[in-house]
């Protein structure tokens, strides 16, 4: 019969914790199976991660590659065919409406419509960038490309110069 009074772990689930220090008899008295001396020998040592005992650590040896740009923002790219798919004859395409459809993210970037694919329906397209033969195939369709202008606060200032980029465009 089997109740919780008689529930046992499966043979090999549990094992048994290590007990040193008890003497020679034990197998892993004295040094407790610390060694002799040294660093790792002593209480309350702890390497830090990447540790190579003192060699230069791997993560030192190897050279820094790229960089962050931090003006850079990404943008969400949505191809032809899938606006081909997504929206009816005449409609307004803008960045929101394909966040309604769950075709992009909200992204700092913007979206950027790319050619791959064909299409047939005559849309409105509000979005940041396009790409030159997606805006023909737009414009072949019957439709119309309007462009957003980048937001005043993603103009940052430049380096060294202390002014905005959209200020030093300008000039």
């Amino acid at each position: 019969m089997i109740d919780l009074s008689t529930l046992k772990h499966a043979p090999g689930a549990r094992k048994k914790r290590k007990r040193v220090g008890r003497g020679p008899g034990s197998g892993s008295g004295k040094t407790s199976g610390r060694g002799h001396k040294g660093q790792k020998s002593r209480s309350g040592y702890s390497r830090p991660q990447g540790f190579e005992g003192g060699q230069m650590p791997i993560n030192r040896r190897l050279p820094k590659r790229g960089f962050y740009h931090e003006d850079r923002f990404a943008m969400e790219i949505v191809n032809l065919a899938l606006l081909e798919k997504t929206f009816e004859a005449g409609a307004e395409v803008t960045p929101a409406s394909m966040a309604e459809a769950g075709l992009v993210r909200a992204c700092k970037g913007g979206v950027k419509i790319l050619a791959t694919g064909e299409l047939t329906k005559k849309l409105t397209v509000k979005v940041n960038a396009v790409s030159a033969a997606a805006r023909e195939k737009i414009e072949a369709a019957g439709g119309t490309v309007e462009l957003y202008e980048v937001p005043e606060s993603r103009a940052k200032t430049r380096r060294g110069r202390g002014r905005t980029a959209r200020a030093s465009t300008e000039e």
